[in-house]
């Protein structure tokens, strides 16, 4: 069975030259890792319930702050007691959020919830002062919106399910605590039977012992739709927010394969024509490893795809970093392009300054490998601007976005050109001018001059870096 090794074991391995492990035989395969699909739709889910906490906490303060304006000592120790115990209630599902019972551990306290809003709307506190009112009253006034209050308080929760439990949860404590006041001796009812007159009826609703089923029903129906409604607009949300997910997640795997830049356009702009061909001035640069073939040759499979792994990373970061496009891998090497995309008028000054950037991250890197005897690698960077066609070319069911042109073609001969002067970055005069006096380390470039490039009619007026390696060249040809 083949080993499953991530980037890291073989950077690591490579690194200190240890050979690479092999499984005992008859050994278990690893489980396979979750989708990054799965795994980013939980922690948007896991990010709505810690929302969803940190709004209870933020009401529960309200509420306290609130009640000292409503309420007077001794009750409002009671119910300061009761938004403890309403704040403890919220926080063990949350510390549980990531176990195992989560999901039944939230269910569950969603149910203690209800109980102790209802417990305290029905019954009325031990320490009740000198109101003596009948305890019927208790569900005659605007205390239920405080169970309202837990079911909107669900639809944080991004879950249907969860909402819906907690309108069940409220319409069936609300029913049972009801209905046991309707059920006492000392309860008067309305019997349309034995109601002669108006003023009968409305003597027996007036009476503080009077409890409505009539106004059970009511809160029940209301509520149910409530619950119906708010549970189909968080389905709602929960569906566009799996949607996004799903979009962001493919967006980032589809940059693993193009450029993000590249992959942002696309998805942004797809139905509005992306793509098509057009002419524009771009920078483009050239960068290969300058002997990497006979390099390779001495180096065993996974080594080298370990080293142009870590090469690939250190480059492309910095491409990006500088607004750059990667355009394509060419082996121990990359074509990148900017202002490809849409028009840049800084595309030549940002060219320059990756193309300095790029060798001063191989001056770190190559002096990291020195360290345990690495080989030194010297990066060949050739860079153009000029006109391109940049667009959509290929076949209908496989297209390339690139930029093809003689801008194209004179930046991959400078970068050839760079094996034969002895520098490593070789910059066309044209370059050189577009990206004027804003462009980073202009002046550190010497006059190679007027160069007949393989192919090409016309000569091009180079520049080179380091400095003196024009020079040098110039010797070696006399």
């Amino acid at each position: 069975m083949a080993a499953i090794l991530t980037h890291d074991d073989l950077a690591v391995h490579a690194l200190e030259r240890r050979p690479l492990p092999v499984p005992a035989t008859g050994s278990a395969a690893p489980a396979p890792p979750r989708s990054r699909l799965a795994r980013a739709i939980d922690e948007e889910e896991q990010a709505g319930l810690v929302f969803a906490f940190w709004a209870r906490v933020v009401a529960l303060i309200g509420v306290a702050l609130w009640l000292p304006f409503i309420v007077q000592s001794p009750r409002l120790f009671y119910y300061l007691t009761v938004l403890a115990a309403f704040f403890a209630l919220g926080l063990i599902p949350f510390l549980l959020r990531r176990s195992a019972w989560a999901s039944p551990v939230r269910f569950l306290f969603v149910l203690l919830d209800v109980i102790l809003v209802a417990t305290v709307v029905i019954v009325p506190p031990p320490i009740d002062g000198d109101v003596s009112w009948p305890i019927q009253m208790r569900v005659r006034s605007t205390e239920y919106l405080y169970l309202v209050l837990v079911l909107v308080g669900s639809a944080l929760s991004y879950s249907p399910l969860i909402v819906l439990w907690t309108g069940l949860c409220v319409v069936a404590v609300w029913s049972v605590g009801v209905l046991a006041l309707y059920n006492l001796p000392d309860t008067v009812r309305f019997d349309p039977d034995a109601v002669a007159t108006a003023a009968e009826a409305l003597r027996i609703v007036i009476e503080p012992t009077y409890v409505s089923l009539g106004g059970l029903m009511n809160e029940v129906v209301l509520t149910l739709i409530a619950t119906g409604v708010l549970a189909a607009a968080v389905a709602r949300s929960r569906s566009m927010l799996f949607r996004q997910t799903r979009a962001e997640v493919a967006r980032a795997s589809f940059a693993r394969y193009v450029s993000p830049d590249l992959a942002d356009a696309m998805t942004k702009r797809l139905d509005h024509g992306f793509g098509q061909p057009a002419q524009r001035k771009v920078a483009v640069l050239f960068a290969d490893i300058v002997g990497f073939t006979a390099l390779a040759e001495q180096l065993p499979p996974r080594r080298i795809v370990t080293l142009l792994s870590n090469f690939h990373e250190r480059c492309c970061r910095i491409v990006f970093d500088h607004g750059g496009t990667l355009d394509k891998y060419l082996g121990d090497g990359f074509m990148a392009t900017f202002g490809g995309l849409e028009h840049d008028p800084e595309a030549a000054r940002k060219a320059m300054s990756c193309a300095l950037a790029l060798q001063a991250e191989m001056d770190r890197w190559n002096a990291k490998r020195m360290t345990w005897g690495g080989e030194s690698l010297t990066l060949a960077i050739g860079v153009h601007y000029g006109r391109a066609v940049v667009g959509n070319i290929g076949a209908a069911n496989r297209l390339e976005h690139t930029v093809v042109g003689d801008t194209v073609n004179i930046a991959s001969r400078l970068e050839q050109l760079t094996r034969e002067t002895g520098c490593r970055i070789a910059v066309s005069e044209a370059c050189l001018e577009a990206a004027k006096a804003g462009a980073e380390g202009r002046d550190a470039f010497e006059l190679l001059g007027s160069v007949q490039l393989r192919g090409r009619k016309q000569p091009v007026t180079v520049h080179t870096w380091p400095p003196h390696c024009a020079d040098d060249a110039r010797e070696a040809a006399t």
